[in-house]
């Protein structure tokens, strides 16, 4: 590793932790030619993943884009911030477990339903009338009603 202040090439790890429950080590090291101590993080690179849209396009898969529709979802209702993150975290991380390079929106939708229906009802069924395009009220109860009968 390059030393940031003098450029020299050699160094020592000093001391070595993992941080991000175990997906990030971070390495503390000392430059043996000027003694300037600097700090390291050392991650696995991950392939950026990309979503096939249910009219055939292809995007990016975007974090804040997903943390948005779960937000918007969980709005007024007793969720916090956190519980969202580490939501949106869990699901990520198992699409990244499950699929290469490519993930159908439609997992994305079925994994946000899953763990929304758990967290909270309310907004499980507004994150279902986005994502399952209700076109009335009926729909709605119907939904609603799948609800009570899991109870």
């Amino acid at each position: 590793m390059r030393c940031p202040k003098c450029a020299h090439l050699d160094d020592k790890v000093i001391d070595s932790r993992t941080v991000r429950n175990g997906e990030v080590i971070r390495r503390r090291r000392i430059c043996l030619d000027c003694g300037h101590r600097f700090t390291t993080y050392e991650e696995v690179v991950k392939a950026n993943l990309r979503v096939i849209k249910r009219d055939g396009r292809h995007e990016e898969l975007d974090k804040k884009k997903l943390l948005s529709g779960v937000a918007r979802a969980c709005e007024k209702r007793p969720i916090s911030v956190q519980q969202i993150e580490a939501l949106v975290d869990g699901i990520i991380n198992e699409l990244e477990s499950e699929y290469e390079r490519e993930i159908p929106s439609t997992a994305i939708g079925k994994k946000v339903m899953e763990r929304l229906e758990k967290l909270d009802e309310v907004a499980y069924v507004r994150f279902a009338s986005v994502y399952r395009r209700f076109r009335d009220v009926n729909q709605f109860l119907s939904e609603v009603e799948g609800l009570i009968g899991r109870e």
